[in-house]
């Protein structure tokens, strides 16, 4: 097992038992008792990080762990505004961030719209499609970064814009093939049928 998948083992693992923790006001999510599903999801957005950006974040979910803290309680948290911004501070990078991933969800959604079938991209339309959007869950997540794993997460961004990648739909590529799909396209044709 190479580094990388090293680094992403031990960051599921902590992830997945502060995630199975999480108490929310309707009671307990389905998705809390799919260890399997959650995990793909997980890793498939971690396959695109550097070993440097794994490394401080597997540092912010060991911190978290070590004072108590439950960084997925605190997402969630966010992402309902039960709890104001945890650093008001990175709140411009996390901007910056966000702004290229709507960019690329964007492109994913124009692509392939089947794969995030139901998603609204942006906050605003959350009243219309009644459910959380990826701005939303974006900026919930982020805000429990610590700075360093948000200056490092950005440089793989910036990486990933200056080569002509989209890194959402690279992270989607490798989510759908490990749901068993060989493409993104035969993923997105065979939802469309369903749907």
């Amino acid at each position: 097992m190479c580094n990388k998948e090293k680094l992403i083992e031990r960051i599921l693992e902590i992830e997945w038992d502060m995630f199975s923790a999480v108490q929310s006001r309707d009671g307990r999510a389905p998705c809390q008792d799919d260890p399997a599903t959650f995990k793909i999801i997980r890793r498939s957005q971690f396959m695109v990080w550097s070993d440097d950006t794994l490394e401080s974040y597997l540092n912010d979910l060991e911190e978290a762990k070590k004072a108590g803290r439950n960084l997925m309680t605190l997402k969630y948290a966010r992402m309902e505004d039960l709890i104001p911004p945890l650093d008001s501070e990175a709140l411009p990078l996390i901007d910056k961030i966000v702004e290229i991933m709507l960019r690329w969800t964007v492109g994913v959604s124009e692509r392939f719209p089947y794969i995030q079938h139901g998603r609204p991209v942006y906050t605003w339309q959350e009243p219309i499609f009644g459910v959380t959007s990826s701005e939303t869950y974006a900026r919930g997540e982020l805000e429990t970064y610590s700075e360093r794993t948000l200056e490092l997460y950005y440089e793989d961004i910036l990486d990933k814009v200056s080569k002509g990648l989209n890194g959402v739909e690279v992270s989607y590529d490798y989510m759908v093939r490990s749901f068993g799909y060989k493409s993104l396209t035969e993923a997105n044709e065979r939802l469309g049928k369903v749907a």
